[in-house]
């Protein structure tokens, strides 16, 4: 079975499984854009809060992807991600996971994380390097590559502790190959034939064989970056 391209979800998943464990128990984390509270799973040892702006219905636009459905009825806070109605240093701990392509002023947000974090305090992060239409019209910016980082974080009071890069160049490129037939049928009326299958598995084929072989090609295109940080001053 070839794999390439299917372990963005995955990836970061299991990191931010991993970075979560390191938060200590009874900690107070803010699930900043929250959603549907599916990274609530991995914080059964914290005292967890989730905070979203309950705009989005799962319809959206109807453009690009849509969920369907979406459903925000346990959150704890309704309210805009860069004006949280909490103290100030109020949290140990932040996440925010795949959100900030949704904000219209996410420096803003990276402000207002670290006005409710107490020094010492982590903030975890994660957000697409480059994506597709979701969430119309809700989504505003195509991603953020590590640039954006390691320039707004420190300037906000942040000390990057890790910063890594899921996926490469080819595995971004397979996950897109794996979407044409959902792409042709939606957008060109038509579904691939025999042939065309047979040159998709081929090219995965081929993608494979250069991600097991990559050396570097995720400074030029990747998933997304996922960020741990820690908010600089006397814990």
């Amino acid at each position: 079975m070839i794999s390439v391209g299917t372990r963005n979800q995955t990836n970061r998943e299991a990191w931010l499984e991993k970075t979560l464990k390191l938060i200590p128990s009874g900690s107070r984390i803010l699930d900043a854009g929250a959603g549907e509270l599916q990274y609530k799973r991995f914080c059964t040892h914290l005292d967890y809060v989730a905070q979203d702006f309950a705009r989005y219905d799962g319809r959206g636009d109807a453009s690009g992807l849509q969920m369907g459905s979406w459903d925000q009825s346990k959150l704890d806070i309704i309210c805009d991600i860069t004006a949280i109605p909490e103290a100030d240093a109020s949290f140990d701990a932040i996440m925010c996971v795949e959100v900030f392509e949704h904000l219209l002023e996410p420096i803003k947000a990276v402000q207002e994380f670290s006005r409710l974090l107490r020094a010492g305090g982590h903030l975890i992060l994660t957000a697409p390097f480059c994506s597709l239409t979701h969430f119309a019209p809700y989504h505003f910016y195509t991603g953020y590559n590590r640039y954006f980082y390691e320039a707004h974080l420190p300037a906000k009071g942040f000390k990057i502790v890790e910063l890594q890069e899921n996926g490469n160049y080819f595995e971004y490129l397979a996950q897109e190959v794996r979407r044409i037939p959902w792409m042709a049928e939606r957008y060109a009326d038509a579904h691939p034939g025999r042939l065309e299958h047979f040159a998709m598995k081929l090219c995965l084929r081929m993608l494979k064989r250069f991600s097991v072989k990559d050396k570097g090609s995720s400074e030029m295109l990747h998933f997304g970056c996922h960020v741990l940080a820690v908010k600089k001053g006397l814990a």
